[in-house]
């Protein structure tokens, strides 16, 4: 089976967590026209049998991945840099910004998903109050979800990726709950964490370049 149709199976077959409370679920797998964009994204980029680097985000936002399906993929990137048109009204999220233009930098889109592949720790997003919140930011929240994360990264590394080395968008807590996840389950035998792209645009954005080119430096010092 090729690597498309294992990522869209993945997709395709995600199950929610049952939890009541305050926080809302960003579950954008569910409407047709994500499962049609997700679908034509992943065959467009990744119709071949190669295994690919996994980077892990940690979830959907609701400006990007909660809206297209796709991580770090807002609608303004899925039409103009992976040239998929959509029915979404074209909105714009920095995380987004940042990953594709660092992509345009490192060669060519089709060069960099035919190495790796971009995913989220936890592929649902989480909001409170109508603002984004991380899968870490709640205790109960990440226990109640715990299991069924290990299921989805042991899911990735056997059809996607492999156990050598993975990447974490996202140094301190995401990096932090990573490693002992890690640690408890031996996922990757290398973890390589870089700052996340929202911080870098909000907090270092007139350092912007120097974070691309250290980002492209060290993605493809990773051997497949």
């Amino acid at each position: 089976m090729k690597t498309s149709l294992k990522i869209i199976n993945f997709y395709d077959n995600l199950e929610r967590i049952s939890y009541k409370s305050k926080i809302k679920v960003l579950n954008p797998y569910i409407r047709p026209e994500v499962k049609k964009i997700y679908k034509a994204f992943y065959h467009k980029f990744f119709d071949d049998n190669n295994k690919r680097i996994i980077l892990f985000g940690i979830n959907p936002g609701r400006l990007g991945g909660g809206i297209t399906g796709i991580p770090f993929t807002d609608p303004y990137n899925l039409k103009e840099n992976c040239g998929i048109d959509s029915n979404f009204k074209i909105k714009k999220e920095l995380s987004s910004k940042f990953i594709y233009e660092m992509i345009d930098a490192y060669g060519s889109i089709y060069q960099f998903y035919k190495k790796f592949f971009i995913s989220s720790i936890c592929p649902y997003g989480f909001t409170l109050n109508g603002k984004n919140i991380n899968y870490y930011d709640d205790i109960k929240l990440f226990d109640k979800w715990k299991n069924k994360i290990v299921e989805w990264i042991r899911f990735q590394i056997e059809h996607i990726g492999s156990n050598k080395t993975c990447v974490i968008i996202g140094k301190g807590k995401n990096q932090k709950f990573f490693e002992l996840l890690n640690k408890e389950y031996k996922f990757f035998d290398e973890i390589i964490a870089l700052p996340h792209p929202r911080w870098i645009l909000q907090y270092r954005s007139k350092h912007k370049n120097f974070y691309i080119e250290n980002y492209i430096k060290t993605l493809k010092q990773i051997k497949s």
